[in-house]
């Protein structure tokens, strides 16, 4: 390679416009999908980009494999499938706390492997609550580990984050660059990066099990606020969270009663939901006669449904097989709800108004000037500014809002789940991995295979899935694509490469080039983005490894990895998610996001060494 390569007016132009660009992301004056348009415009002005190719990126296969990630990811969560595993976390622990941590930041990173990590963020960020709220643990305590791990386990797969994603685009793209005699690129498979992801996602996990842990705050104020759901209702209320079936054997005195003198019985739980003649109801109405082979769903503390279970001989079990759906916190839950001054419901009970037969809500309880009535309830004349304690479906709790005669103020899933269709999703994500996985298929066409399964399955609509997509990832990775090619194109990432092998001593291995590169890449980060960063380090990487004499392909994948590679900053989407509810410092990120960062560079570069040995 001709390290005295002349810089040239092109070059001059591509690499003020990425100086351009990182002083715009810098300061932030400007938004950076903003910033990226005036990048694209500005390589078509000048001629850098082809006009027919400017707007390729729009049409690329990483572009389109981010938008189907997205929608994905939105249609599991419609099926309330990360609900369910905080009750399998819950159950598994056994209320120890570093073996909820463990498994919690276990299970984040490997869900990060095929959905992007923002998005599973998003879905963590109400388990983590339900697990803070049920054991106690803070959550300063539990979004810092869960984050990390979410970011390591990014690197399991091809799919699993936006620099992966754009990786194989950008080495395709650099194949026509090469210099004369070089060997041909090839694009990586799905899973070319999974021993590297999970020495990662290991690493993340050993940290804050032996070091970082003690490096996290700890909230002294464990009180129950309305935003840790359980807690508060238990502690506000009495009110248990533990949901139990009781099935009425023909010895039961219940057999003939209707629900509403069941729940009048001495010692009796709160009665939620029924199955009977095959079907099942939550908030049955309480005219409902309850018969041989009905079943009760019932929330309580667990010895006072074990006790009502004994004394009406009725057959208890702890897991749901008639109500896991019903009772699946996507898709019901408690909550509160104010009756305004002008509402209808004042000086009425909820016997009068049929509320769970008209409105299908459960009155648990009444918040009163300070004092909580919980006994006969239902029979209670309420008077305007009565805090009422519901458990109902989400739709229902929606619909009965919408009247204006309660005003709701628990925040609860206001879109419509359907957690019956989560095999179906399972099995549609399944078969769109394993057609990933086949070579013959480019990844973005597997995956909007799984999308559309999932719209002619009825998993998510398309509306849904249109506001799934996070328009501004896609238009920010879209039209900084073409600044990577004029990179490339114009000669200025192997002019760069060239003056640095120059200037570095005879015989600098090739592990410290890629442990540099690795550290550039994640400062570059820190600034304009891990897309952006990507985009601009890697045809860099590609010509210093050529120069060099390493692999293009390993210093290209480092590129790619470590612009992930930011537990510092809000700069990651990630992080800057976490930073408002645990009410993280900067000072705390740094000293704990920093060690971090520099075990990530290492087992990195060590990995990706151990994976192309000898390539």
């Amino acid at each position: 390679m001709d390290t005295a390569l002349a810089l040239t007016t092109d070059m001059k132009l591509v690499l003020g416009l990425v100086v351009f660009t990182m002083a715009m992301f810098l300061f932030e004056r400007i938004r950076a999908d903003v910033v990226a348009l005036v990048v694209l415009v500005l390589l078509g002005l000048s001629g850098l980009v082809e006009p027919d190719e400017l707007f390729n990126g729009f049409s690329g296969n990483a572009v389109i494999s981010i938008i189907a990630t997205m929608i994905l990811g939105a249609g599991l969560d419609r099926t309330g499938a990360l609900n369910r595993l905080a009750a399998w976390l819950l159950r598994r622990a056994h209320g120890v706390e570093q073996r909820l941590l463990l498994l919690t930041t276990a299970v984040a990173g490997l869900n990060s492997s095929f959905m992007q990590n923002p998005s599973v963020m998003a879905l963590y960020m109400p388990v983590a609550s339900r697990l803070s709220s049920r054991t106690g643990l803070s959550l300063p305590r539990l979004l810092l580990p869960i984050a990390a791990a979410i970011v390591m386990g990014g690197a399991l797969t091809m799919v699993g984050n936006s620099p992966l994603i754009l990786l194989n685009d950008l080495l395709l793209n650099a194949n026509s660059n090469l210099p004369s005699g070089a060997a041909t690129i090839e694009p990586l498979k799905m899973f070319a990066p999974l021993p590297i992801g999970i020495a990662l996602l290991v690493a993340s996990l050993a940290y804050f099990h032996f070091f970082g842990d003690k490096l996290l705050r700890d909230d002294s104020d464990k009180g129950a606020t309305p935003a840790r759901t359980q807690s508060y209702f238990a502690k506000a209320y009495g009110i248990e969270g533990d949901v139990y079936e009781m099935t009425v054997t023909a010895d039961s005195p219940l057999v003939g009663m209707s629900l509403g003198e069941a729940e009048a019985l001495r010692g009796a739980p709160l009665l939620l939901a029924l199955k009977s003649d095959g079907e099942a109801r939550l908030a049955p109405p309480a005219e409902t006669r309850i018969w041989v082979g009905s079943v009760l769903g019932a929330m309580g503390p667990k010895q006072q449904v074990a006790d009502f279970a004994q004394n009406q001989f009725l057959r208890l079990s702890t897991r749901l097989r008639n109500f896991a759906d019903l009772f699946n916190p996507s898709r019901a839950g408690i909550s509160e709800a104010v009756v305004p001054a002008t509402s209808a419901y004042i000086g009425k009970t909820a016997g009068d108004l049929h509320l769970r037969k008209q409105a299908g809500l459960s009155l648990l309880a009444i918040n009163r000037d300070k004092s909580v009535l919980r006994d006969n309830v239902r029979t209670v004349p309420m008077r305007a500014g009565d805090m009422l304690v519901f458990h109902s479906i989400w739709t229902d709790l929606a619909t009965a809002a919408a009247s204006k005669d309660l005003v709701v103020v628990t925040d609860y899933p206001k879109g419509e789940q359907r957690p019956h269709k989560l095999k179906l999703a399972l099995t549609i994500f399944a078969v769109a991995m394993l057609l990933a996985l086949s070579s013959r298929l480019p990844v973005s066409i597997a995956l909007m295979t799984g999308v559309a399964g999932m719209l002619i399955a009825g998993v998510i609509n398309i509306d849904e899935a249109y506001a799934a997509i996070n328009w501004k990832t896609v238009f920010l990775m879209a039209c900084l694509i073409p600044l990577g090619w004029a990179m490339d194109s114009s000669g200025a990432a192997a002019w760069i490469a060239g003056h640095t092998i120059e200037r570095l001593p005879t015989g600098t291995p090739v592990w410290l080039l890629e442990i540099f590169i690795g550290l550039l890449t994640t400062m570059f980060s820190l600034v304009i983005s891990h897309v952006g960063a990507t985009i601009v380090v890697v045809p860099l990487a590609v010509n210093l490894a050529l120069a060099a004499g390493g692999n293009p392909t390993a210093f290209a994948l480092i590129v790619a990895l470590s612009a992930s590679n930011n537990f510092m900053t809000a700069s990651n989407p990630v992080i800057s998610m976490i930073t408002g509810p645990a009410g993280y410092t900067g000072k705390e990120l740094w000293r704990i996001g920093g060690p971090l960062s520099l075990i990530y560079t290492v087992v990195t570069v060590l990995m990706v060494n151990l994976l192309f040995w000898g390539k």
